[in-house]
């Protein structure tokens, strides 16, 4: 598989919205380049996990012309070459609008295929209709939100990150609302609320909080920046067993959740308020 250049994407562009199906609208972005600037050469991956994207705007004509509607889970193996451009996945789905399918389940196999093929890993993929009931949940663990301090930095800074010096290992869950990143084309915010898990050593959670703010300014895509929070803690704090979790807030239709983790690869689809 061919690797798109980042200057083929359609962010940031002007686009003509197509509504006859078109899979060559994807576009993807390879997770190497980034990787690589993490220090992650290679396989095996020193974390395992998953991208749950949440597509609400999906419609499609049945064979009498009536529209179907559904919202749609997405899960991208983090193993997989590369991910799909947020954008050209909306035009990709704009692009079943006005077209013909027999059933839900040419819709999934028609997705499943084309989304694979292009990330170069098998996705998962379900369907949600007017039956489903969503709750809010939130994990449980502590919040970091109303720790007061000085707060100045603004760019990444993995030197902020320190351990207490406590010497008795601690499990420990702990998360904020305060992430926010931008998007690297486009600049626009991209708002989350992050979870993260971790045994070993404590972490100091003034430290871990500056850590968060300082992404404020920062420019990466979602899945980028929750494995540069995987990483810079791995190596900065050294925690035995380490997951973080990003529900990002939807934006164009979609929300993107990447999760990472040495010790488990299962998280649920868990809706934060701002989803």
């Amino acid at each position: 598989m061919s690797l798109d250049d980042l200057d083929d994407l359609p962010l940031g562009k002007s686009s003509v919205y197509i509504d006859s199906y078109n899979p060559d609208l994807l576009r993807v972005i390879p997770r190497i380049e980034n990787r690589l600037l993490l220090g992650i050469k290679g396989k095996p991956l020193p974390f395992k996990g998953v991208d749950i994207w949440n597509a609400y705007e999906l419609s499609w004509l049945d064979l009498s012309g009536k529209p179907v509607v559904a919202a749609a889970e997405i899960r991208l193996p983090c193993e997989s070459l590369n991910i799909i451009e947020s954008k050209s996945l909306k035009l990709y789905f704009n692009s079943f609008n006005q077209t013909h399918f027999k059933d839900i389940e040419s819709v999934l196999f028609t997705i499943q295929k084309d989304l694979s093929e292009r990330i170069g890993e098998q996705i998962e993929l379900k369907f949600f209709d007017e039956n489903w009931q969503r709750e809010f949940e939130m994990l449980s663990g502590q919040c970091l939100d109303s720790i007061n301090s000085e707060f100045s930095e603004y760019q990444v800074n993995s030197a902020l990150l320190k351990n207490t010096g406590d010497t008795q290992l601690i499990n420990e869950t702990v998360y904020s609302h305060l992430l926010k990143s931008n998007c690297p084309i486009t600049h626009q915010p991209d708002w989350a609320s992050v979870f993260i898990v971790y045994q070993g050593l404590p972490i100091d959670h003034e430290s871990l909080l500056k850590y968060i703010i300082s992404y404020r300014k920062h420019d990466e895509f979602h899945e980028q920046s929750v494995e540069r929070i995987f990483m810079d803690i791995l190596n900065r704090c050294k925690p035995e067993k380490l997951s973080v979790y990003a529900r990002y807030v939807r934006r164009g239709g979609i929300d993107i959740n990447p999760y990472r983790s040495n010790f488990d690869g299962s998280p649920q689809n868990l809706w934060q308020f701002r989803q």
